[in-house]
């Protein structure tokens, strides 16, 4: 075997990591790696990266104990990471990137351009058409991930960790780098590839291995590579059905927007969400669909439009003022949006409703606050040591699910979500189904925002899709298809379509 790790160990304060974890690689090989968060994968290849050093076991690299001190000492050992959050300089150019750090000297100790240009060139040319000279802040998401992948490649490694490498990408895209990836096997490339996307997982990987609660619950391996006992291996229970959708409609509006605009995001939006009711978004990227919660949570300049909550009409020029009137709203980034990652659970949950928190004379009652996050994590099964533990530490389902317990904690009439699971993995996914299911049983509404379109099309009560700032279509549940959903999202007219069940 190229690459092995022989029964490695790594405990955390109050969390046993990885437990005794045996992995393998060969050369020209495509070996994912998959969980829910918190299985441990992120741990493992951190220790591969020289990030942590393992408690106990070892790793050999072609027959050879290796002990990887640092990413640097890593990189140095043939092993490079192409991680899921870009680590880019804006203001600097693709090749300045590529070699950060590492810029070639010319004569009387200055840069040389020419050897940075070159060698850039060198590593892109496998790439795609991306221009060295380029600044970062200019490129696309894909060319951004293209030059993270350019990084890693200018070490020349023997292995390449992929760390979920299609969250920002489309389908072609993804067609693109499958075929990077191809050329990287077929020269000899170990690679390891984390993705919650199961369906690439079959499409790429000559092998499978599941993490779940820091062990190697299993390994499967060409035909025998099958995504539900994937998903049954990674939960540790078979998920017969993923959304189980609920229908809790009820006849009163809870929240209605007519003729809103921003000028050049949202024209004469339109549209009413009744209690107990999931109503979908859907929309590509640009469409305007990211626009709208911030419009409805005042942080876009409303030039036209009412917007009614119960029947009553209300004006909202600030997020304090949104959850004044019961509006929730869990933002598309979580890290950047929805958290502080270095305050607790406890303190998070409580980020948004302070005040209920407080007593008459304005001090925070500590006790009261325990207990509702306590609640909380009981309540919506985060999985955490305690409710001190800092947000950094958790996996991102959890991160997740805290985000939707400092919103619940406004108790709010309305909760818009926007990509409520992006970057979970399968079974957190199934668990913010069924919290959604029990808030609308609550007859709370929900505005399901997301580009997942199964989940869109799984969850939703109605849907509404999005094109050029407007709304093109609303369709019923037994008329929502993928095909009528992309036919409106790409410009299509509902007056020029027959619809039909």
């Amino acid at each position: 075997m190229f690459l092995v790790m022989q029964g490695v160990s790594k405990a955390f304060p109050g969390v046993q990591a990885l437990q005794d974890v045996n992995f393998e690689l060969d050369a020209g090989e495509v070996h994912a790696l998959v969980g829910e968060n918190g299985a441990g994968k992120s741990t493992l290849i951190k220790i591969l990266g020289g990030v942590h050093r393992a408690d106990s076991g070892k790793i050999l690299l072609n027959n050879r104990e290796v002990e990887l001190l640092n990413p640097q000492h890593a990189s140095t050992q043939g092993i490079a990471i192409v991680h899921q959050e870009f680590n880019l300089v804006p203001h600097l150019t693709v090749a300045e990137n590529i070699f950060l750090g590492r810029l070639p000297i010319g004569r009387g100790g200055f840069v040389s351009k020419k050897e940075l240009l070159q060698s850039a060139q060198a590593v892109l040319q496998t790439l795609g058409p991306v221009s060295p000279t380029s600044l970062v802040s200019d490129l696309t998401v894909a060319e951004m991930q293209l030059v993270e992948i350019g990084k890693a490649l200018s070490f020349a490694p023997q292995v390449l960790i992929m760390d979920e490498p299609t969250a920002a990408l489309n389908e072609r895209e993804i067609e693109r780098l499958f075929e990077i990836i191809g050329g990287l096997r077929d020269q000899g490339v170990g690679i390891i590839y984390i993705s919650h996307h199961l369906d690439e997982v079959l499409e790429i990987a000559d092998r499978c291995t599941v993490l779940r609660d820091g062990k190697v619950v299993g390994t499967l391996a060409g035909s025998n590579l099958d995504k539900n006992e994937m998903i049954s291996l990674m939960v540790g229970r078979p998920l017969e059905r993923m959304f189980n959708k609920e229908s809790n409609v009820q006849p009163e509006a809870a929240l209605e927007v007519k003729d809103l605009e921003v000028p050049g995001l949202l024209h004469r939006i339109s549209f009413e969400i009744y209690n107990g009711e999931v109503l979908g978004v859907a929309g590509l990227m640009g469409a305007g669909q990211e626009s709208l919660p911030r419009a409805l949570f005042g942080l876009l300049p409303v030039t036209q439009g009412t917007v009614l909550m119960h029947g009553k009409p209300i004006r909202i020029r600030s997020p304090q003022e949104a959850i004044q009137h019961s509006l929730g709203w869990i933002t598309e980034d979580r890290k950047e949006e929805g958290l502080v990652l270095s305050q607790s659970v406890l303190e998070n949950i409580s980020l948004a409703s302070l005040d209920r928190h407080t007593n008459s004379m304005g001090f925070m009652q500590y006790s009261h606050e325990l207990e509702i996050a306590q609640r909380y994590i009981r309540e919506l099964g985060i999985r955490t040591p305690t409710a001190t533990q800092k947000m950094e530490h958790l996996s991102g389902g959890n991160q997740q699910k805290v985000v939707l317990a400092k919103w619940l904690n406004t108790a709010p009439d309305v909760i818009i979500m926007s990509e409520p699971t992006r970057g979970i993995d399968v079974g957190a996914k199934a668990d913010i189904y069924e919290i959604i299911n029990e808030l609308t049983r609550q007859g709370k509404a929900v505005l399901l925002i997301s580009s997942d379109l199964p989940e869109l099309l799984g969850m939703s009560d109605r849907l509404i899709v999005m094109y050029d700032g407007q709304i093109r279509a609303t369709l019923d549940s037994n008329q929502a298809t993928q095909e009528h959903v992309m036919y409106f999202a790409t410009g299509g007219k509902q007056d020029e379509k027959t619809v039909s069940a």
